[in-house]
């Protein structure tokens, strides 16, 4: 008697919470409905990557790019209009960027880089900047601090290490599932480790959708995500790049079209001379005057 009193006592409480409690009820997409997702081992993912880093050794392509200036964080976002141009790359180091105003197509700008030098001319400024490719930038001005060395780390990976010291883990943001390998490298002579690279695969295809690049003290240098794989001369590669480089403060999207892998490219398409009658300005300079 005294247990079905009590029973009915919980009832009674259940019932009226319902009562009193605003219940909501929505719809959540069952898990037997998502993509499948594939399995892979760490290996797997370790051989897949460096079969991808090693296929592609030149580019060329239109492309369409926007430049976005800014965040959340910094109170301010810029974003520039799209523009339309050409892109060669060619390993190890060498990379050429003409950005051309939409309909009329008139440069907008013209850079190269190899593995020591940038050179970039704005012909509506009449200015030739140089600089190290690797160098910081310097300008207040966010957009003038990119860099072409910036597009080729996101365009040509390096090759994960053999024997690499390579975590994995799942990561599941519904409706997506992912596969991450973390990266580490010694960060002191204390055998302490850091974070070098994290590579994101999508596991409905295991295509690789997003890669970041750490520096000291854990400091997000690079967030570039990829997408839109098609095939282009048996080599897969994405048509669609975002590029984040949040200590210079700016995204960068690029859209590549008639794309073209692995084709010789003359050395003297990644020349650019200083064209008469320009101000030379050498970036990294003390008063280079960049961000004028």
């Amino acid at each position: 008697m005294r247990a079905s009193i009590q029973w009915a006592m919980l009832v009674a409480v259940v019932a009226a919470l319902g009562i009193a409690c605003s219940v909501r009820t929505r719809r959540v997409t069952a898990p037997d409905a998502l993509p499948p997702a594939q399995n892979a081992t760490r290996e797997d993912l370790i051989r897949e990557f460096n079969r991808l880093a090693a296929a592609v050794h030149s580019l060329t392509a239109s492309l369409e790019l926007q430049a976005t200036v800014g965040s959340a964080y910094s109170g301010l976002i810029e974003e520039y209009r799209e523009v339309g141009g050409f892109l060669l790359a060619q390993r190890p180091s060498s990379i050429r960027v003409i950005g051309q105003a939409p309909v009329v197509g008139k440069n907008i700008f013209d850079m190269v880089s190899d593995a020591q030098t940038f050179r970039i001319f704005i012909p509506s400024r009449n200015k030739f900047l140089i600089g190290q490719a690797t160098g910081p930038g310097t300008s207040e001005k966010a957009i003038e601090n990119l860099r072409p060395q910036h597009l080729l780390d996101a365009l040509f990976w390096q090759e994960l290490p053999d024997p690499p010291r390579i975590l994995l883990e799942e990561f599941d943001a519904p409706p997506h599932r992912y596969y991450v390998l973390t990266a580490l490298r010694p960060a002191s002579a204390d055998a302490a480790w850091e974070i070098e690279r994290k590579l994101w695969f999508d596991r409905t295809d295991l295509s690789l959708v997003r890669l970041q690049h750490f520096g000291a003290a854990g400091r997000r240098l690079a967030d570039i995500r990829y997408a839109e794989w098609r095939a282009v001369a048996g080599v897969r590669f994405p048509h669609w790049i975002r590029l984040e480089r949040p200590r210079e403060d700016y995204q960068l999207t690029l859209r590549l079209n008639r794309l073209r892998l692995n084709e010789a490219i003359a050395a003297e398409r990644f020349r650019l001379e200083q064209p008469p009658g320009t101000e030379l300005v050498r970036v990294g300079d003390s008063g280079d005057g960049a961000g004028r």
